[in-house]
């Protein structure tokens, strides 16, 4: 046998024991994904989208909902809770219906008889951030009350033993699931260290002029407290201004929480935060494409089932910095921008 003849044989050999990758296996999932998903709508409705949080979901959600062939659309109330209610009726009464939206709810109340006329409708409703009282398809966010329990250890430790032990607080506001729900958080670690005490608990009302002023009013009153705890990592540059301007940048560490994005890093990193317990945008953007890609194909009818999906969080101090830790919305910014041209 030749050298030519065995190489020959040699091949077909080989050929004959590979598998057939042409083959079709009768695999249903691609077909049927095809037909649930392609063409569907979802809207964001934020509190704003002139903001982090808001960015970062438009982009991580939109990419992946137009990946899976569905339209993808926002809706800005631009801190106007009437304008939110009003984009939210205004979708529930559409020719063209979402099959789902997203919603940043302002406070515990405002959108809750909204919530069941839209899944009367036949639209899922996903809370994103911020619960209300009313138990929608599901929840994706922040159990808020650990994550204030997360910020109230790291305030203490950061404080020590030798320490004043005293704590103020700079609140969101009153109203809002997220500032309540971290304050109870907060109090309840607080009573396993009954020596540890707040001294003041004023409300920014989510505005970084107004942190500024209430935290340097309550610098004024307790100049010895050790820690201060800000509801908001954007009004937490104010209540870092005020430190700063009060000359106790060394004495007083900053506790707050935030979405991840490359700021809450910066601040890290230059000790204006002591610790960010990160609410991780990103994660909450695969937690969300995946819960739509579910329910969409479930056979489920809104307000059928319910679900709580609590992002896992930590309180990062400089010392866990590392590539990737935070996200850039600046890059965000950049993929928006060329998605539109």
């Amino acid at each position: 046998m030749t050298i030519k003849t065995t190489l020959a044989l040699a091949a077909a050999l080989c050929l004959a024991t590979l598998p057939a990758f042409a083959q079709e296996t009768g695999d249903p999932g691609p077909a049927y994904v095809q037909q649930s998903l392609a063409g569907k709508k979802v809207v964001l409705i934020p509190l704003a989208l002139g903001f982090d949080l808001a960015q970062g979901w438009n982009h991580y959600i939109g990419t992946e909902v137009r990946g899976f062939g569905g339209v993808w659309e926002t809706r800005d109330p631009n801190w106007d809770t009437a304008a939110g209610a009003q984009a939210i009726t205004d979708l529930i009464s559409s020719a063209d219906k979402p099959a789902a939206i997203l919603v940043h709810t302002p406070d515990l109340t405002s959108y809750s008889r909204l919530f069941k006329r839209a899944q009367d409708a036949g639209i899922f409703v996903i809370q994103v951030d911020n619960r209300s009282n009313f138990a929608s398809d599901a929840f994706v966010g922040s159990n808020w009350e650990t994550l204030g329990e997360l910020e109230a250890k790291a305030a203490v430790a950061a404080c020590g033993e030798g320490s004043s032990k005293k704590i103020g607080l700079i609140q969101g506001d009153q109203v809002n699931s997220s500032s309540l729900d971290q304050y109870a958080g907060i109090a309840k670690v607080l009573k396993d260290h009954p020596d540890f005490e707040i001294v003041g608990a004023p409300d920014s009302n989510w505005d970084v002029t107004t942190a500024r002023n209430v935290a340097t009013t309550l610098l004024q009153q307790h100049p010895e407290v050790c820690s201060i705890i800000d509801f908001w990592d954007n009004t937490a540059a104010g209540t870092a201004a005020a430190i700063r301007d009060a000359g106790l940048t060394d004495k007083v560490k900053l506790v707050t929480t935030g979405g991840g994005e490359e700021l809450d890093c910066k601040a890290l990193e230059d000790g204006t935060f002591h610790a960010v317990v990160m609410t991780d945008v990103k994660g909450q953007s695969r937690d969300i494409s995946a819960l739509l890609k579910f329910l969409l194909q479930s056979g489920l009818k809104p307000g059928q089932a319910k679900s709580w999906i609590y992002t896992l969080e930590t309180a990062t101090t400089k010392a866990d910095l590392k590539p990737g830790t935070c996200w850039s919305l600046k890059d965000v910014q950049a993929a928006e921008a060329a998605l539109a041209k």
